[in-house]
């Protein structure tokens, strides 16, 4: 087995000196205030370098819901076909284990070429 190549102290400093955390530049936008970005548009006002890029949508007001029990009354949501069964709920029934294996041996089998064959 060969021995591993040695790094000296200043190659693993060189290495490391990209390790750094750099600052992120925050600009404070002229006109309205806001904090941005360098070099990006301010999304509050639309506007990049004195021009108008892009009218800002207008934020709808949210309604926030408080978690916790509920104040207003519940009511009780029904399915509308929650009391109807299913057409052939009856038949899968009385078959049983023996119905449903006499029944999948008389099923026609799948040809080929056309998927399927279980």
């Amino acid at each position: 087995m060969s021995i591993r190549m040695r790094n000296t102290s200043g190659h693993a400093g060189n290495r490391r000196s990209h390790h750094a955390l750099k600052n992120i530049t925050i600009v404070k936008d002229k006109e309205s205030g806001n904090l941005r970005l360098p070099h990006r548009l301010d999304e509050a006002t639309g506007m990049y370098r004195g021009k108008q890029i892009f009218t800002p949508k207008v934020k709808a007001k949210q309604i926030s819901k408080v978690k916790g029990p509920d104040t207003e009354p519940t009511t009780k949501r029904v399915h509308e076909h929650s009391h109807e069964e299913h057409a052939n709920a009856e038949v899968k029934s009385s078959k049983g284990v023996q119905g449903k294996a006499i029944g999948a041996t008389s099923r026609p089998k799948a040809r080929s070429g056309f998927g399927g064959g279980v």
